[in-house]
């Protein structure tokens, strides 16, 4: 399409074989070389006249895309005469829904795939941080082992009488209050436990033992202490 004509018929008049006058309303959008092309295909489908008429009744600065909608219009119809550009518009239309479900499909593994990296980072963060408290744990030194503290021979000493004179005392109680064997009288037991009185030296060791036999042998009966 051409705004002049060089001298010559518009691609319009040239294919109505018509002399091109000043003012041809044809000439500014159809050029003498492919013009005649497409002219004739919109002579074809809505013929010279109603052309004429259409782009008259259009303002000057939207004649251009009046007329490049015709001259789609008339070469798909003369592509296609059944469905003309609606076919063409089909097609457009499946291609852009096979793009749409293409673009949602790579948004959808592109949030997974985004999720998936924001995980492998904070599991390389906790690792890193467990790997920092190892290589701090291996830098301590060692505990030293415990020391095993050995009783000395003068407490053993003691502990060795403590225990036997315990043994001996429970074992000279528990042949007196054997339920076994046949519980003596009150004279026999205080002539038991008179010598055993006499033997304990020591105020404390003698009222722990009074109060021993008053509270669980009530019958028995001290002699006095001979005055040394």
């Amino acid at each position: 399409m051409s705004a002049s004509n060089g001298g010559g018929p518009c691609g319009a008049c040239k294919f109505l074989r018509r002399k091109c006058v000043n003012g041809c309303v044809f000439a500014p959008y159809f050029d003498s070389d492919q013009g005649t092309a497409h002219f004739a295909a919109v002579h074809k489908v809505f013929g010279a006249s109603n052309a004429s008429k259409l782009l008259l009744r259009i303002p000057a600065h939207k004649r251009l895309d009046a007329v490049v909608t015709l001259c789609y219009e008339a070469l798909s119809r003369v592509r296609d005469p059944v469905y003309g550009c609606v076919g063409h518009i089909f097609t457009l239309q499946q291609q852009r829904d096979r793009e749409r479900t293409a673009m949602n499909w790579v948004a959808d593994h592109w949030g997974t795939v985004a999720c998936r990296s924001f995980q492998v980072v904070n599991l390389q963060a906790e690792l890193a941080y467990v790997q920092a408290h190892l290589s701090t744990f291996q830098r301590l030194p060692p505990l030293p082992p415990p020391q095993s503290q050995s009783p000395s021979p003068t407490n053993h000493h003691h502990c060795t009488s403590d225990l036997a004179t315990s043994s001996d005392l429970q074992h000279s109680l528990s042949m007196q209050f054997d339920p076994i064997q046949p519980q003596p009288t009150s004279t026999e037991l205080t002539s038991y436990f008179d010598p055993l009185a006499e033997e304990l030296e020591g105020g404390d060791v003698q009222a722990l033992a009074r109060e021993l036999i008053s509270r669980y042998l009530p019958g028995v009966r001290f002699r006095a202490s001979s005055p040394h």
